[in-house]
């Protein structure tokens, strides 16, 4: 008989054994094939009920590798590790009943556990079952094929449930990135705007949910106000403060908070949902009166929108987008970066010329981190996506398709799709199409 901390059964049972462990290493799962090796842990007092249980595998075509531990404390040792099939009496001398399968359970997460019970303690087993055990054999009653059936079906049933688990968290997860993904990015509200809003999205390679990447346009008495952001960071905390702000961001409109007066509530707001200190959020908003042909724009960390259309002069509608202007501000450092106390005056909104004909194309800055395919410049940057945004825009494409031209256009440069993910707006004026 071998001797050691982990010891197959042999023909002739020692009382006693030392604590049982598997090497993970050489530990598989137990598959339906009958001819496969299946790791066997067997926690059983009784040594002759331990030779029984190896003697009756021992009549079936199973490759039964079985580590034996007389008590619970003997097995702990292997239990964390453990991937293969537990065999479990449910009365050992230093544990019995629900709280000796409840441990087992809880410490041999990647393991299945088939219950032992006696004629008498029948319905234990019933009752370990319904606690989580995959199934229960009376002692007694068992021959060698319902042995090894019992343990390759009770692995059957477990994957078959742990598929179904991740069916259903995947769904879960799904529907949350649906219902991030509508507060992120809404329904803008322009039906009495004369511009209109063409948006885009598409997430970065390193995250399924949707990230922290906002905008919304809203017209209100007059004007048409325009925001588009992103929270720092990836995940669901900050897809969920993102949502926040745009929320927020349209309250405040709609309320008729003043211009200058939206960016500070915002980032009180910011201020207080966030979950982490460190987190922030960069932020653009353009906002432009009926009948004018000026903009006003406010930057807080956020690269500049760009301007497409006919050059500065050229006023006639459909002309050949020959400049691409980038609307710069006083720069002003990212919302929620500086404590209050030390927060610098905000600054005024810098107007620009929005010349008839025109096109506003804001994004965040997932864009300018692609890689534009050359050594000595590693980013696009924002002279690499002004040159983007003009070769693509003279390309024939409609002006409602470009956002996602010139995102495709980026992923070819990028060898694949971006790091971050990418939201953009493409305004246009509905009375010069």
């Amino acid at each position: 008989m071998e001797t050691g901390p982990a010891r197959r059964i042999s023909s002739s049972v020692a009382a006693s054994m030392a604590a049982g462990s598997v090497d993970r290493d050489e530990a598989t799962e137990l598959v339906p094939n009958p001819t496969q090796r299946a790791e066997i842990l067997l926690i059983e007092d009784d040594p002759q009920d331990a030779f029984l249980v190896e003697e009756l595998l021992a009549e079936t075509e199973l490759d039964a590798q079985i580590t034996w531990a007389a008590t619970l404390a003997e097995a702990r040792e292997a239990l964390p590790e453990f991937r293969g099939c537990v065999l479990l009496d449910m009365n050992l001398p230093d544990a019995r009943g629900r709280e000796l399968l409840n441990d087992v359970l809880t410490t041999a997460k990647n393991a299945v556990v088939v219950v032992l019970t006696g004629l008498d303690d029948e319905h234990e087993g019933i009752q370990a079952v319904a606690a989580g055990a995959q199934d229960y054999l009376v002692k007694g009653q068992v021959d060698g094929p319902l042995l090894a059936r019992s343990m390759r079906y009770a692995v059957e049933r477990q994957r078959a449930d742990e598929q179904a688990r991740q069916l259903r968290e995947a769904e879960l997860h799904a529907r949350e990135n649906m219902r991030l993904e509508r507060g992120l990015l809404p329904q803008v509200l322009l039906d009495r705007s004369r511009f209109v809003c063409h948006s885009f999205y598409r997430p970065g390679r390193k995250r399924a949910l949707v990230g922290g990447d906002f905008y919304d346009a809203v017209h209100r008495d007059g004007t048409t106000h325009i925001i588009i952001g992103d929270v720092s960071g990836h995940g669901p905390d900050e897809a969920a403060l993102g949502v926040s702000m745009r929320i927020a961001w349209r309250a405040l409109v709609m309320g008729g908070v003043t211009e200058a007066a939206l960016i500070p509530a915002l980032e009180e707001i910011l201020v207080s949902e966030r979950g982490q200190q460190e987190m922030y959020a960069t932020l653009c908003q353009v906002s432009v009166d009926d009948g004018s042909d000026r903009l006003r724009v406010r930057l807080f960390g956020h690269p500049p929108p760009l301007m497409t259309g006919p050059a500065i002069g050229m006023t006639h509608p459909g002309a050949v987008p020959n400049e691409i202007t980038e609307l710069r501000t006083d720069p002003h450092p990212p919302l929620g970066t500086l404590p209050p106390h030390d927060l610098p005056q905000y600054p005024e909104a810098a107007e620009h010329h929005f010349p008839a004909g025109s096109a506003l194309l804001l994004y965040t800055d997932g864009l300018l981190d692609a890689h534009d395919g050359s050594a000595d410049r590693p980013r696009i940057g924002l002279d690499g996506l002004r040159q983007l945004v003009k070769t693509t825009s003279t390309a024939g494409s409609p002006v409602a398709e470009l956002p996602k031209v010139v995102v495709d256009a980026a992923e070819q440069r990028n060898g694949g799709p971006l790091q971050d993910d990418v939201a953009m707006l493409l305004i246009t004026d509905r009375t010069n199409p």
